[in-house]
Parts: structure tokens; C-alpha cells; sequence
């Protein structure tokens, strides 16, 4: 071999190729540890109603390692979909130092619980209910009904808007029973959804009624009782019944 001259050559070769990429490797484990490339700027833009300087810090900044060459994006993305709020964040790099978020929130719809929301989606979130924009309907159901209860809350708005009211809270019942309260005060009993049509069915027969309903009992009804298969019973402000007196408690429209 050493009396090769090509063999030697191409040796020579691979020794100095070996060395260039010890050199620029080397060279670029120590580009990559400068100061000039440490994350030092965070872009945020999107839709931020709920979101501020010290959310972020509390939820994010402690979870971004590394820096523009080797920050985690998919984790960094993870960290800013743990604050409150955020529905979704796409993270990318702004050279030489900057992180550039996009995000998006969850849309309330009504409050779930003690301190959780319902996205107009149907999606249960966790966040402050004081820091809702506006007063919400209540949302009350057994866990995985939201989308169901979303749905029927759009359903009670279009069945009671010939009253001149709005669903306030909208409850299904372990037992998946319908109750509403409208926003007159006014809470109604639907009761369980034997078929696709029962509810609408029940909400038609009390908007039919009610002027019948008003002229004899005026319009500070509290309590209406849906469940009958023909007719319904009320209780009205002030109203007394006698015990063993269906007469009392029903009115058939």
C-alpha cells in the first residue's frame, strides 16, 4: 500500500474530508451556542381578546428550551395551547431570534360547571368565567353531552322566540331530561326526547296556548310542566292550588 501512490491519494483524501467535517461540525456546534441566536422575542398576533404579557409568561416561557436552531416547535406549540383560552397556535421562526405565534381562541357560548366554558363548537374549555365578555346561558349536562346541549339550546332559541324569549340555562339530566329557564323567568319542563319530534311537539302546544295562557293568568308564569301527553300545567306567581284538584294544575290548550 504505501508503494501505491493512488491508494495513498485516495487515503489522504478521506483523512482530509474526515477533518472538514470535524471542522464544520465543530464550527457549527459553536455558531449554534452564540448569544446572537438565543430566543429573545416572542411575536404574538391572532385573535389575543383574553390572552396578556403575563398569561404568556406564567404558561409558556418556561417550557421554551433551546434556541432558533433548536427550540422545539411542536412542544412550543403545545405550550401556548395549555393557556387559557387558546384553541389553537402555530409557532414559527423569525430569524435570527423570535418565535412569531399565531393563535386562536375558543368562542364561549355558555358556562359548563363552576369554571369551564362551551365553545360555540361544542367544545368544553377551562378558563375564568369572569372574563367573559358578556352574560352567558348556563349550560348543565352529563359529561360528553355538550354538543347535544349546544344543539338543543339553538333549538329552544328558534322553538320560544314567538314568546318574545331567550333559553338563560338549558339543563339534560342524568337521566337525559329537557329542562330550559327563559330569560322572563319562566322554567320549562320538556322532559326525555322519545323521538325526533316530541320536543319541538311539546314547545309548538305551550306557544299555541299562550295567549289563552296570559289573558287568564297573566305573563309572570314561573313554571311550565310539558311532559303531559295532551296538555301541560303551570304554576303562575301567586297562583294556589288545591292538592286533589287536577282541574287546578292542568290546562289543556
Amino acid at each position: 500500500m504505501w508503494n501505491n501512490p493512488r491508494q495513498l491519494n485516495m487515503i489522504t483524501s478521506a483523512l482530509h474530508a474526515a477533518l472538514l467535517v470535524i471542522v464544520l461540525a465543530g464550527a457549527g456546534l459553536w455558531l449554534l451556542q452564540r448569544p446572537t441566536f438565543a430566543l429573545r422575542t416572542l411575536l404574538i398576533d391572532g385573535d389575543i381578546e383574553h390572552i396578556n404579557r403575563p398569561t404568556v409568561c406564567a404558561n409558556v416561557l418556561g417550557k421554551l428550551h433551546g434556541n432558533f436552531f433548536t427550540v422545539d416547535l411542536d412542544g412550543a406549540r403545545a405550550a401556548f395551547e395549555q393557556i387559557p383560552w387558546v384553541r389553537h397556535a402555530s409557532v414559527r421562526r423569525v430569524w435570527p431570534n423570535a418565535l412569531a405565534v399565531t393563535l386562536e381562541e375558543y368562542k364561549p357560548l355558555g358556562t359548563w360547571g363552576s369554571d369551564q366554558f362551551v365553545s360555540v363548537d361544542g367544545e368544553v374549555f377551562a378558563a375564568n368565567q369572569a372574563e367573559a365578555d358578556a352574560e352567558l346561558p348556563v349550560f348543565v349536562g352529563p359529561m360528553g353531552s355538550e354538543r347535544d346541549v349546544v344543539a338543543r339550546y339553538h333549538d329552544f332559541q328558534k322553538w320560544f322566540e314567538p314568546l318574545g324569549v331567550k333559553p338563560e340555562e338549558v339543563t339534560l339530566s342524568p337521566r337525559y331530561a329537557w329542562t330550559v329557564k327563559l330569560t322572563n323567568g319562566m322554567q320549562v319542563e320538556l322532559g326525555r326526547e322519545r323521538n325526533k319530534d316530541m320536543l319541538a311537539s311539546r314547545a309548538r302546544r305551550l306557544v299555541v296556548a299562550w295567549p289563552m295562557v296570559t289573558q287568564r293568568w297573566g305573563n309572570d308564569i314561573e313554571y311550565v310542566d310539558l311532559r303531559y301527553p295532551n296538555g301541560f300545567a303551570i304554576r303562575a306567581a301567586g297562583m294556589r292550588f288545591i292538592p286533589d284538584d287536577p282541574k287546578a294544575k292542568k290546562l289543556r290548550p
